[in-house]
């Protein structure tokens, strides 16, 4: 057999997780035939219209309305919008037959074992020889499904679970049948990986798999934790959200947005169907959920669940919070736990947890109870669900949001630790995890030569987790091969003559150490190296300057040492561009501000499709002051050709930064310019990133990288363009768009990309673009309203609009 490729796929079921894996697959550029049945009924449109159900537009009524709301919905489940012309419609009586012409038909319809295998059978009379077929179930078993299809379709079937939302959550779940091809099940976990961007994880055919089994698991335990403890639901959330590493959606409002029936229906699958599960009884549902699913309060897709909006008598909106005793919503009321205090100060993230268990407060008494159900109920579930304790953790962080597993929570409060908390919940441990404390150093993980070792059971010893040849883990090699670091960067020696830089500040924000640790990196690889990634694997890569030391220079009126602040960035960032050696930056998540100038001035972007990237210095009541005003004026001047109205293409550029537009993924960042086709590549899978940008440095490195001339041709429009852009403004105040100071701030970002008031279209240098941009961004700097602006946003984390 030749190498498998996937070129075209069909989705079977266009509900919520069809379309969404329709858009996902559209979005690394597969082509998708999405396939549902057809409506029973004529609706009222359809009627006024005259149309009948032989109609096509009627017959693929219920897979365009589907796709269409997917489309819509918030978050986005498509990179690009034009992406959607990927995936063509169709209905499974009209279109079936067209299944022969794909490479991997995917089920995806109702969670009935019948409907399915009824699905199944029709495909099996389309479906070429050799195509992959597989089912997105969250818990039917496999190999009920395939039972009397063909040895062909059950050597290419097994399951392919996704989880909602496709796009953002990370795991892949694949599920052998009892005659799925190795061969198949190889393809799909590399496919995944590299293609899709996922985690997969190769599970057992047992109920809920691995993701829901411990997830539903700790929901529930969590359920009857807060009946026993008298804890609100506010509580709770509070307790197990960012603090530990968990979404902000923490227990509840996840239970809300994901609806309390599936939760149920999860649940009570794994109820019937485990009855050797320890602790079955804690998947019998409290009285309080049986009470809501009844009153069909089952969250967002109800308007009700643990939470409500509400609209009081003063036209204000309030979301109200259930309360579990009496079953009746009230306002919110505000959680605070001292054990939460002592954390505050703990960036790593890892450390926490044995503070929160040590606790003396309820949260103490809350966090012992929880890690001590969770931990026993992992242990146990080795190996009936999984042979390897890190596909349990990889499944928990990829399909749960979790930043740390359960056993990598463990070993951060010690194996003897959690022991001790699950005795005295008057738990068990299962019996091989007392064969681990009998080792030399007690612990499911170790790190050794950059790579991470995990506790086998059946060898009874640590091995090397599979797969790691292709990423680059900074937790794992920050201290063997640091090079270079100070309070806000750590410089690390990737190999092959490659550096990287890594942000360790406060939500990465750029700030003196940051912009030290950059300009030292680049001296070290000048002298000694061949090439630079400035990357980092924390939530985001970076939500720009450091705007609260602006803030302190300006209220001080410290106007010089101001001045200084920001030509040393718009040097920094020049050094990105005019040094020796190639430099290569990784943005993912968060890249604003300064951290978008960043990348705009590095020679090459290797960005995460998830990178939400833009000049939002606005909304704090400035321009961007490190080089970006200039870089769009530059990049506006480059664009302009023959023929185009050039006024337009820098308008464009303008509006890009004076409606502080921020990217929803990478490749709209190309749209706006911030990235460059032809120069800059995006990476789906995130934790292959710095992996990529070394290869792509050293690339860049091997075929001779020479340090670039500077710029002296940059075509800026002079008074031409600064009157068209005033006029604009004035407009907008007029009309009420903009405020007095909004104008103020447009004003002085379109006389630097306009290059001033010069009398004619004239080529100049970009340091005379830096000086307008340096020369405005001090100006507003002294404006009350700046000053406000600032403030607001270091007190609440939004903009102000005046």
């Amino acid at each position: 057999m030749g190498k498998r490729r996937i070129k075209k796929v069909a989705i079977i079921g266009s509900g919520i997780m069809g379309s969404g894996i329709a858009c996902h697959f559209a979005n690394i550029g597969v082509e998708v035939l999405l396939l549902d049945i057809i409506p029973k009924q004529l609706n009222e449109k359809e009627k006024a219209k005259g149309l009948s159900l032989n109609d096509k537009i009627v017959r693929n009524r219920l897979v365009n309305e589907a796709l269409s709301n997917a489309i819509k919905s918030n978050p986005s489940p498509i990179y690009h919008s034009k992406f959607t012309d990927r995936i063509t419609t169709g209905n499974l009586e009209d279109d079936i037959a067209r299944v022969a012409e794909v490479d991997w038909i995917m089920e995806v319809v109702v969670e009935r074992l019948d409907i399915k295998k009824e699905v199944f059978e029709k495909l099996e009379r389309y479906r070429t020889p050799g195509t992959l077929i597989t089912t997105n179930t969250s818990g039917i078993p496999i190999k009920f499904m395939s039972d009397g299809r063909s040895d062909d379709f059950q050597k290419h079937f097994c399951g392919t679970h996704f989880f909602n939302p496709p796009r953002y959550l990370k795991l892949f779940e694949i599920i052998p049948g009892p005659k799925t091809d190795q061969d198949v099940l190889n393809f799909l976990h590399d496919y995944g990986q590299q293609f899709l961007g996922k985690t997969p994880v190769i599970a057992k055919d047992t109920p809920a798999f691995i993701g829901n089994r411990i997830g539903i698991f700790s929901i529930m335990s969590l359920f009857h934790i807060v009946r026993d403890m008298g804890l609100t639901i506010e509580e709770v959330d509070k307790l197990t959200g960012p603090v530990i590493g968990r979404p902000k959606s923490a227990t509840f409002r996840t239970v809300d947005v994901v609806g309390l029936d599936t939760l149920v229906h999860v649940s009570n699958g794994i109820l019937e169907n485990c009855p050797e599960d320890e602790c079955l009884q804690l998947f019998e549902l409290p009285d309080f959920i049986a009470t809501m699913v009844e009153k069909k309060w089952l969250g967002s897709k109800t308007g009700q669940g643990f939470y409500k909006k509400h609209l009081s008598n003063d036209g204000k909106k309030e979301i109200l919070s259930l309360d579990l005793n009496t079953l009746e919503y009230r306002s919110a009321k505000k959680a605070k736990f001292a054990t939460l205090e002592l954390t505050k100060s703990v960036e790593n993230l890892i450390d926490r947890f044995n503070i929160l268990i040590q606790g003396k407060d309820k949260a103490g008494v809350f966090y012992r109870k929880s890690f001590a159900a969770l931990f026993a109920y992992v242990s146990h579930r080795i190996p009936e669900i999984s042979d390897d304790i890190y596909k349990i953790d990889d499944a928990m962080k990829a399909g749960f949001g979790w930043e740390h597993g359960p056993f990598q929570i463990w070993d951060a409060i010690g194996l003897e630790k959690g022991i001790e908390l699950i005795k005295e919940e008057g738990l068990q441990v299962a019996s091989w995890v007392n064969h681990l404390i009998s080792a030399d150093r007690p612990s499911f993980y170790t790190i050794r030569n950059g790579a991470t070792f995990v506790y086998d059971i059946s060898k009874k010893n640590h091995i090397k987790v599979p797969g790691q040849e292709g990423f680059i883990v900074l937790d794992n090699i920050r201290k063997s091969n640091a090079v270079f670091e100070n309070s806000d960067v750590v410089v690390e020696d990737l190999g092959d003559g490659i550096l990287n830089c890594e942000f360790r500040s406060k939500m990465n924000t750029i700030g003196g150490d940051v912009l030290a640790g950059l300009n030292k990196a680049i001296d070290l690889a000048e002298q000694n190296f061949e090439g630079l990634v400035i990357g980092n694997q924390g939530a985001n890569f970076s939500v720009g300057a450091n705007i609260g030391m602006i803030f302190m220079m300006a209220v001080e009126q410290e106007y010089e040492e101001l001045n200084a602040s920001i030509k040393y960035f718009q040097d920094t960032m020049m050094r990105m561009r005019y040094s020796s050696i190639p430099t290569v930056a990784a943005p993912h998540g968060l890249s604003l501000g300064g951290a978008c100038e960043l990348s705009m001035h590095a020679d090459k972007v290797v960005a995460a499709a998830e990178t939400y990237i833009g000049l939002v210095e606005f909304g704090v009541g400035v321009i961007p002051g490190g080089g970006g005003s200039k870089e769009m004026a530059l990049r506006a001047s480059d664009t302009f050709k023959k023929g185009d109205v050039e006024l337009n293409v820098l308008q464009e550029y303008f509006l890009t930064i004076g409606m502080a537009k921020v990217a929803t993924s990478a490749y709209e960042a190309f749209d706006l310019g911030l990235l460059q086709k032809g120069k800059d590549s995006v990476v789906v899978n995130k934790d292959r990133q710095i992996a990529l940008a070394k290869a792509h440095a050293k690339l860049m490195a091997e075929n001779g990288y020479t340090k670039p001339i500077k710029r002296h041709d940059v075509k800026v429009l002079g008074k031409q363009a600064l009157g068209m852009f005033l006029v604009g403004t004035d407009a907008m105040e007029d009309s009420n768009y903009i405020s007095e100071h909004d104008r103020k701030i447009a004003n002085k970002l379109a006389y630097v990309m306009a290059g001033g008031d010069l009398s004619e279209p004239t080529l100049v240098t970009e340091q005379y673009l830096l000086d307008l941009e340096r020369e405005a961004f001090l100006s507003l700097c002294t404006e009350r309203k700046t000053l406000e602006r600032i403030q607001h946003m270091l007190k609440t984390g939004k903009p102000l609009r005046n």
